[in-house]
């Protein structure tokens, strides 16, 4: 099935990334023949205290709103054929999440600065906090590790995409927007296991050596990611299969770097213990260290309802 990308969201805080985050929506607008919207939050500080610094006013608010307009036309210039600066006022993931809602957004595009360990902590992250509660495919750019330098609107394609499968519905929607990115670019397809064995201790007796695991898993695994290629799709896309043993992160991140991949694509959650954990020690960690953009699936709207 085709993913079509419509309508797309780029989240601009205009700071010096905001140039890149809306050169990769304009490539993928370019791509698909799609609307760009640019979207601005201004933030307002909640007191945490009476003695914390005050809320904006509604003045300053709309000062800083006029003046965030400004800039995101700018940005927005030339980047696709219809581009629309979109600016609001309240918590930034929450309002972006709502925006995407609003304006239909079929992907949204942000960028995160790899903050770790205390640092990010005590800042905490947007985008973190988005992966959570979007209701649509997030694709996000790492301005630590690739620069906040302007990305020429027509320099992205493709030509290695990664998708981490571990068998859940959560990873199945992702190999379903890998597979259809795949196509659309004519890019190879990477589809990569990864063998955690904390994950599959309930498969294992207790005498079993955590140095065997993968011999005694690997077949199986090997046989599962088979049968997830589509009839066909070997017609227009060169497909690898591999299975990894270790830290899902680590290994994921370790096989993007050696075959140089353009793209990873991940379910925002997983099977047996990454259903629990993938948010919080796979998803944030790729996203925090991977060198190349990393788009999240996540679940439909009426699934998160649910939850």
């Amino acid at each position: 099935m085709r993913i079509e990308f419509g309508r797309i969201l780029c989240a601009a805080d205009l700071s010096e990334s905001s140039s890149m985050v809306v050169g990769y929506g304009s490539a993928i607008a370019k791509a698909f023949g799609a609307k760009l919207f640019g979207a601005y939050v201004v933030e307002i500080p909640v007191p945490a205290a009476p003695a914390a610094s005050q809320a904006l006013s509604t003045e300053q608010i709309m000062e800083i709103a006029d003046a965030g307009r400004q800039e995101l036309s700018t940005l927005l210039e030339g980047m696709a054929p219809e581009t629309e600066p979109v600016v609001r006022h309240g918590p930034a993931a929450e309002t972006l999440a709502d925006l995407t809602v609003e304006l239909k957004i079929d992907l949204a595009v942000t960028a995160t600065r790899g903050f770790s360990g205390l640092r990010r902590l005590v800042l905490g992250s947007v985008t973190e906090r988005l992966i959570r509660i979007i209701p649509c495919p997030l694709l996000i750019v790492n301005a630590k590790e690739a620069g906040a330098g302007p990305l020429p609107a027509d320099a992205w394609h493709p030509n290695r995409i990664l998708v981490g499968c571990d068998f859940s519905p959560d990873s199945n929607r992702a190999l379903q927007t890998a597979f259809s990115l795949a196509q659309e670019f004519e890019a190879d397809l990477h589809l990569v296991h990864v063998i955690e064995p904390f994950a599959y201790r309930d498969m294992l007796l207790p005498e079993t050596a955590s140095s065997n695991l993968k011999e005694r898993i690997e077949p199986e695994m090997e046989r599962r990611l088979r049968e997830i290629i589509p009839e066909g799709a070997d017609a227009w896309c060169d497909i690898q299969s591999s299975c990894l043993s270790g830290r899902p992160h680590e290994e994921l991140l370790r096989y993007a770097r050696e075959k140089k991949v353009d793209l990873m694509v991940l379910g925002v959650r997983g099977h047996s213990l990454m259903e629990t954990l993938m948010l919080g020690s796979t998803t944030d960690r790729v996203i925090r260290q991977a060198k190349c953009p990393v788009l999240s699936v996540c679940p439909p709207a009426s699934e998160k309802a649910g939850q």
